[in-house]
């Protein structure tokens, strides 16, 4: 059945405002659906994209997978990099028909869920794909080298989410994510998922931040009241 879905948005006849090749950008931003109490969020943002759902009232988890992806044409190539519920599926490549008309995106992930409607287009300046490499250590800042076990960050222009994960043991050790603001000089997250802890859905979290160039500085109180200072570099 999914094999005859994908033919039939590939062949099928275009809807006004629908291209017949898409690009990168026309996928940049977040996405968004609902069923029932499950909220979908799906971001693509420099290269890299996640897929996350969460019943925010329930406080629940669901599952989130993402990693590289591409655009040819009309389909949508993505690489594999973590997936929570699935570990088997990391490396493994998955190719989506696709079609964007103004602000709906039609894509079936698997999970019952095939329009997608916009959020952001991802233009802010936190927007992009993110990895820590420095935290404050004894008064400096003490640089991580880079390896396979690794924690990126991917922000939209008003969504934001961290994957703790492993490219070669294919480990995912956790993720949380929500709504974010940074102006000023503040960055603001609110919690709408949290997979170690859901006491923590609801919480609001500010940080002083900066960006400068492709390192972004941000120091305050974690949830659980630790301090922090971290720096985060552009992936691309």
């Amino acid at each position: 059945m999914k094999t005859i879905l994908l033919i039939a948005f590939t062949l099928g006849t275009m809807l006004p405002g629908e291209k017949d090749s898409l690009t990168q950008s026309a996928f940049m931003g977040a996405w968004a659906a609902k069923q029932g109490r499950t909220n979908f969020t799906l971001v693509f943002q420099d290269g890299y994209f996640s897929f996350v759902s969460f019943d925010i009232p329930g406080k629940k988890f669901t599952r989130t997978y993402g990693g590289t992806f591409m655009v040819s044409g009309r389909q949508l190539h993505t690489n594999i990099e973590f997936d929570s519920k699935e570990k088997e599926q990391v490396g493994s490549h998955k190719q989506f028909a696709t079609t964007i008309n103004g602000d709906k995106l039609t894509l079936d992930t698997g999970e019952g869920i095939k329009e997608w409607t916009r959020v952001d287009d991802g233009t802010k300046a936190l927007a992009g794909n993110w990895r820590i490499t420095g935290r404050m250590r004894d008064g400096k800042i003490e640089q991580m080298p880079l390896r396979a076990r690794k924690t990126v960050k991917l922000l939209s222009g008003t969504r934001f989410q961290w994957m703790a994960i492993n490219t070669e043991t294919k480990e995912f050790s956790g993720t949380g994510g929500g709504t974010y603001t940074f102006r000023d000089g503040k960055y603001t997250e609110h919690i709408e998922f949290f997979s170690r802890d859901s006491s923590r859905v609801g919480a609001t979290l500010t940080f002083d931040g900066s960006v400068n160039s492709k390192v972004w500085t941000h120091k305050g109180l974690s949830s659980k009241g630790e301090p922090i200072h971290e720096e985060w570099t552009r992936e691309n």
